[in-house]
Parts: structure tokens; sequence; C-alpha cells
């Protein structure tokens, strides 16, 4: 842990990382927000297992799932959050780094980059449709657009191995995620934008077809389950109908049918 301290401390100071400098702060080096994670995760994350971390961002979650004792296959397409996660788990033989977007099927995709908030990047045009002119989207730009590879939950599986817990956080492109897994999985999270609902429903029908039949909901960064039980898909998806607006974000959490 020393040694990842000092790498994010480093990500601060560079000038090439200054538009995670914001994440790197809020992601890290706070004890009591990590003791929160984890004590949230281990309810899905145990020693041994194996958790796919796509959409990874700056990696605080892949902290989180290593903490737990979890081997992390983390996904990430932006050249400059690899570039943080490369230095803050270069030492971490646990953690394999993918440098590649996921989606439904292997190829490549056009991603839209947000280089002064490169947590919101996303492949979804649709995504970055919505957030025009929604309140409390104000002032989001996505200026850039790179070309990126794309692979799928189903080729992770079979490079990788089952993982016991998948987290998907890719900004408006969940459905796609999961339209490129074709089996049930022990846990599953995907997030959800409240400009975006209607991409939350696809991700519901979806995993019923799959098998998945409880789920329960997160919002914004609090990790706590709002309902304290599995509801089914059906109350699921009214209950995410009808949070206000500024709700704004959340992670629906999705266990098996049997579960």
């Amino acid at each position: 842990m020393g040694t990842h301290c000092a790498a994010v401390e480093a990500l601060k100071a560079d000038p090439a990382t200054a538009s995670l400098r914001r994440s790197l702060e809020v992601y890290y080096g706070d004890p009591d927000r990590d003791a929160a994670m984890d004590a949230f995760y281990a309810r899905f994350v145990r020693p041994g297992d194996l958790v796919f971390d796509i959409g990874s961002h700056v990696g605080d979650h892949i902290g989180c799932f290593r903490r737990l004792g979890a081997r992390v296959v983390a996904v990430e397409p932006q050249p400059l959050c690899l570039q943080a996660l490369r230095a803050i788990y270069a030492d971490d033989e646990q953690v394999t780094l993918v440098e590649a977007a996921c989606g439904a099927q292997p190829g490549r995709v056009s991603f839209l980059v947000n280089s002064a908030n490169p947590t919101v990047s996303t492949a979804s045009t649709d995504f970055v449709a919505a957030a025009a002119g929604a309140g409390g989207w104000e002032g989001q730009v996505w200026d850039g657009r790179i070309e990126v590879p794309v692979t799928t939950v189903d080729a992770l599986i079979a490079e990788h191995g089952t993982p016991a817990f998948v987290k998907i956080d890719v900004e408006g492109f969940e459905d796609a995620v999961l339209a490129g897994l074709s089996r049930s999985l022990p846990a599953l999270s995907f997030e959800f934008t409240t400009i975006g609902r209607t991409v939350a429903l696809r991700c519901l029908d979806r995993l019923t077809a799959l098998g998945f039949g409880g789920f329960d909901v997160a919002l914004g960064d609090d990790k706590s389950l709002t309902l304290g039980r599995w509801a089914s898909a059906e109350e699921m998806a009214n209950h995410l109908l009808t949070l206000p607006h500024e709700a704004n974000s959340g992670d629906v959490y999705c266990v098996p049918t049997s579960a």
C-alpha cells in the first residue's frame, strides 16, 4: 500500500496527469472511504476470487478488491487512465490490465474523451447527447475522440476464468457490455444515470434473460444498498424510473435467481 500511495502522490504532482488530480484526491488517501468500500464489497468478493473491473478509471475499486484478496482483471481504454493504473499497480502481479473498451462484440469503437473530466469519457454517443443541457451536467465537454479496441465479457472469461464479481462502470455503454455476456455469474453491478434510464432498463432485461433475478441499488458513491433485499427486475425498473433527476447516478447490484 505504501508503494501505491507514493505512486498516487507522484501522479498528482505530474502536469501530464493534471486532469486526473481531482479523481486521485477523491478516490485515494481516505481510510474511512476505503473501509466502507471493503465492508460493502466483502459480501461479493472473498480471498482468492477473480474480479473483473470494467471501466477502471484510476483504479480505486482495484485497490478495494485487492485488499479483499481478489485477483483483478481491469479493463480501461483511456491512455491517461492506463498511465495512472500502470504507475499505481505496476508491482502487483495479481492485477492484469486490459487496454480496451468492453462491448457487444470484439472490434474497435470510437471513444469520446472528456479531457477535463476523464471519468465521464464514454463510447456512447447517446450518453453525450443526453448530457447536453441536462441539469448537473453543465460545462461537460467531450472534446476528443480516439479509436480503441473492444473486447467482450465472454472473451475475458475465456482468457482469464469465471469471475465471482464484475463491476461495470462505462458511462451509458453498460447495455453494450452486457450484450457481450452470454451466461449468468455469481454477482455483478452496473452503473446507471438518471439521464440514461433506458440504458438501465435494457440492462435489466438482458440480465433477466441471462438468469439474474435479484436486484438492489446503491445511489451515488454511497456504499449501502437502498432496498436491503433482492427485488425483482420489474420492481427495480420501477424504482429507477421514480428516482428524482437529482439522484444523478448509482450502481445496480445483481445476483442470479437462485441466490
